[in-house]
C-alpha cells in the first residue's frame, strides 16, 4: 500500500490521465445506456406499463399495436377460449392536438376497462371516469399535458383534459394519452366524422383462475390462427424496431467493455517495463513479490474506483435531461452492474503485468536485464 500510494504521489500526471480516460469512458457507457433505456421506454413503454396480462393482435399487424386490426370473427374467438378471465378492447392512434398552443402530434390509447389496458399505476390525479378525461405522461408535464391542461385534437376541437399522470406511457416516442374507448372513438368521429366506428387494434386479456398469461396465449393462438398473442413483457420486446436498437447498442457497450481493460492493462504494461530496473533493485533488497504485485493491485483500484466516481459524477446531470422527446433518468442499478463489471475487467487486464513482476529474478539486479517478457 505504501509503496503504491508513493508511486502515485510522484507521477501524479501520469495516473491522473489514465483516470481521465477511464472516466470518459465510463461516462460515455452510462450515457449510450441510458440513451437506450430512454428509447426503448419512448418506444413502448405503454405497452409494457399497461395492465393487462395478454394482448392479443391480428397477425397481420405483425406485433405493431396501431398496425394491428381487430375483426369482428376474430375478436369472437378470442373471447370464447375458456382461459380467458376478463377481455377488453384497445385502440390506439395518431392525432394532431393542440397542446399550450402549438400543434403536436399525440398518440391516444383507448381502453375498454380498468385492468385491460389501462396504465398499471398512476403518479398523479385518478383514471378517466368521464368522456374528454385522460391520463398523460407525467414526464410531458412541462410539453402542456399536466394535471388539468387541456389539449384539443384537429380537426374537430374535441378536447381532452388530463386528470391523471402515470410514469413510462409513451408510444412510438410520441407523447401518449391513455382514455376510455368511448373516448377513443370520439376522437376518430372528430377527426373525420365520415369515418365508421373504428376497429380495435388489439384486445386485452386476463387470464382464468388458475391460468397463466404464457398458458392463455397459448390457447388464444391455438384457437384461432389470425390470432397473436402475447404476454405483456414479450408484446413490448417483440414490437418491431426494439430486437434491433437493443443489439446495435450492445455492440456498442461490448466495445466500450473492451476498451476499458485494453486502457487500464496497457497503461500498467507500460508502467512494468519503464520501472523494471526499480523493481528489480526491490527484489534483490529482499522485497517480496507478492508485495511488489499487491502494490500494482492497490493501484488498479484506485485507478479504476477514481475513474468510476469521477465518470458518475460527469454521468448524473445529464441523465435527468431530456433529449428531444426522450426522457432520460439516472440508472442506478446499470450503475452498480458496470461499476462491479469494470472493476474486474479492470483487476484482470492488470494480471499480464502482474505476471512479469512475478517473473522478476534478483540476480538481475547485477545485470541490468530488468522484467522479461
Amino acid at each position: 500500500m505504501f509503496l503504491a500510494l508513493r508511486e502515485m504521489r510522484r507521477t501524479k500526471a501520469r495516473f491522473g490521465l489514465v483516470v481521465a480516460a477511464v472516466a470518459l469512458l465510463v461516462f460515455l457507457i452510462f450515457i449510450q445506456l441510458t440513451l437506450q433505456n430512454g428509447l426503448l421506454t419512448a418506444f413502448v413503454g405503454a405497452i409494457r406499463n399497461q395492465s393487462a396480462p395478454v394482448l392479443v393482435y391480428s397477425v397481420d399487424g405483425r406485433r405493431n399495436l396501431q398496425g394491428s386490426v381487430i375483426t369482428p370473427p376474430l375478436e369472437a374467438a378470442i373471447t370464447a377460449v375458456p382461459e380467458v378471465g376478463r377481455a377488453g378492447r384497445i385502440g390506439e392512434g395518431t392525432f394532431t392536438a393542440t397542446v399550450d398552443g402549438d400543434l403536436a402530434d399525440v398518440a391516444l390509447v383507448g381502453y375498454e376497462a380498468e385492468g385491460l389496458g389501462s396504465p398499471t399505476a398512476l403518479t398523479a390525479g385518478r383514471f378517466p371516469e368521464r368522456d374528454g378525461e385522460v391520463v398523460a405522461n407525467e414526464a410531458d408535464a412541462d410539453l402542456g399535458l399536466g394535471l388539468g391542461d387541456t389539449v384539443a385534437l384537429e380537426p374537430g376541437g374535441l378536447e381532452l383534459t388530463v386528470v391523471g399522470q402515470a410514469e413510462d406511457i409513451n408510444l412510438q416516442v410520441t407523447p401518449t394519452l391513455f382514455t376510455t374507448y368511448d373516448t377513443y372513438v370520439a376522437a376518430v368521429r372528430s377527426v373525420n366524422p365520415d369515418a365508421r366506428d373504428p376497429l380495435p387494434n388489439a384486445i386485452a386479456l386476463t387470464p382464468a383462475e388458475g391460468v397463466t398469461p404464457d398458458q392463455l396465449s397459448a390457447a388464444v393462438n391455438a384457437a384461432d390462427p389470425e390470432a397473436d398473442a402475447l404476454p405483456r413483457a414479450a408484446a413490448a420486446d417483440e414490437t418491431p424496431g426494439v430486437a434491433q436498437v437493443r443489439q446495435s447498442f450492445q455492440v456498442i457497450f461490448l466495445l466500450y467493455a473492451l476498451v476499458v481493460p485494453l486502457v487500464t492493462g496497457l497503461f500498467f504494461l507500460i508502467i512494468t517495463f519503464q520501472k523494471a530496473n526499480a523493481l528489480t533493485l526491490l527484489r534483490a533488497v529482499g522485497a517480496p513479490a507478492r508485495r511488489l504485485v499487491a502494490a500494482l493491485l492497490v493501484q488498479v483500484v484506485i485507478v479504476m474506483a477514481a475513474g468510476i466516481a469521477l465518470g458518475t459524477a460527469l454521468y448524473a446531470p445529464l441523465s435527468v435531461q431530456r433529449v428531444g422527446s426522450i426522457p432520460l433518468r439516472f440508472e442506478t442499478r446499470a450503475v452498480v452492474v458496470w461499476t462491479v463489471v469494470l472493476m474486474l475487467l479492470g483487476v484482470l487486464s492488470s494480471l499480464f503485468s502482474a505476471r512479469r513482476v512475478l517473473r522478476i529474478d534478483p540476480v538481475e539486479a547485477t545485470t541490468g536485464a530488468g522484467v522479461q517478457v
